[in-house]
């Protein structure tokens, strides 16, 4: 790791083809299509890798659909929460699919999708009111959720130019989290599953894992396929193409002590590069380092380098002790990671870096002052 500047992102090429060649695996057998969720993954840089294995993606807003037609080379299958007027002349325009949240966004935008130089096919999003997701934050079936149509509000006879549905309930779930699920889309939606071209299952199918049940899912997904033979069944799962594929390299640029608590202050951000350890919460996996502290061990809270207070994680226990200069290896930090990183308080993304099959390094893109003055522009 000394041959890299930090802070950055690094993605190692040959785990990544390791998830994309089991992804790919388990759509083949299982005769479904799985796509790339960008809300999870949009480094476009690789996505040559990828669509050697892959050949389509799911988009929720204009430019990730825009990003899909151009960096993709295929249309998208778009949902979002709600299109918006001027939005949706690129949205059908880089649109395969088009899935809306409501019934009223599909009788407002419905006609415009038939005046478009391809054909778009429509769906819904429904809410089959069932999670395993424990985190509110990231369960889109919590009680009042904004997203999707609940059975007793869509009546007893789809719209006419529905061809197909769409559920997505899972996040980082097993695919018994899924088989779960499907009972419930069968209890309360059953009745159209025959009238319809397609079903989208969503994302959250963590299928590469180690532990994740790939048989079981692929089992499920061909019973599934054999009792409703006129669906075509898609999975959009995001983390799952770059799981455990890289890391976020860190250096410590000083250490403070107060009250006994020594804090390895980085030059990174968790606000600003790792958000959703601070949001779902959850502790990253530190290379070398006592996941949780250990008495007689050199211990430190690790810091971020922005002004906010809370811009810190918990304590990790170390063979050694820490000094100014040393590297520290966040694992597994390429899923929204890169996707959800911010300039706040000036503070400069990392790297974006890949480490090629046969061991050369490639710097993807390296940001300065002109990206976050562009930013407020």
């Amino acid at each position: 790791m000394n041959q890299f500047t930090t802070p950055t992102y690094i993605i190692d090429e040959t785990l990544l083809r390791r998830n994309l060649s089991l992804i790919k695996s388990v759509k083949e057998r299982a005769g479904v299509n799985i796509i790339l969720a960008f809300k999870a993954f949009a480094m476009w840089k690789v996505f040559p890798i990828i669509k050697e294995y892959i050949a389509y993606s799911t988009a929720s807003s204009p430019y990730e659909a825009q990003l899909a037609l151009e960096e993709m080379g295929s249309l998208a299958h778009t949902y979002s929460p709600a299109y918006i007027e001027k939005d949706f002349p690129v949205i059908k325009k880089c649109s395969s699919h088009i899935t809306f949240n409501s019934l009223s966004q599909f009788h407002r935008f419905y006609k415009e999708t038939l005046n478009n130089p391809h054909p778009v096919s429509c769906g819904l999003r429904i809410n089959p009111e069932y999670s395993e997701v424990d985190t509110d934050l990231y369960n889109p079936a919590a009680p009042g959720s904004r997203l999707g149509i609940v059975r007793e509000e869509l009546g007893n006879v789809l719209p006419e130019g529905v061809d197909g549905l769409h559920f997505h309930t899972l996040c980082e779930s097993t695919s018994y989290a899924l088989e779960n699920t499907l009972k419930k889309v069968e209890e309360k939606f059953g009745e159209f599953l025959s009238q319809i071209k397609w079903l989208n299952m969503g994302g959250g199918h963590l299928m590469t894992r180690k532990d994740y049940d790939v048989e079981h899912l692929i089992r499920l997904l061909q019973n599934f396929k054999q009792k409703y033979p006129n669906l075509e069944i898609i999975l959009e799962p995001g983390a799952a193409f770059v799981w455990q594929t890289g890391v976020l390299l860190a250096s410590i640029v000083d250490i403070v002590e107060n009250k006994g608590i020594k804090t390895a202050i980085l030059d990174i951000s968790f606000t600003c590069h790792t958000p959703d350890c601070l949001e779902m919460p959850y502790k990253p996996t530190v290379r070398g380092a006592c996941q949780e502290p250990l008495e007689g061990k050199p211990t430190y809270r690790l810091g971020g380098n922005s002004c906010l207070s809370g811009d810190f994680l918990g304590d990790w226990s170390f063979d050694n002790e820490l000094k100014t200069g040393d590297q520290i290896i966040f694992e597994d930090m390429i899923h929204y990671t890169t996707v959800k990183t911010t300039m706040f308080n000036g503070i400069p993304h990392p790297d974006l870096c890949i480490l090629k099959t046969g061991g050369s390094l490639e710097t993807l893109r390296r940001f300065g002052y002109e990206d976050y003055k562009n930013r407020m522009s």
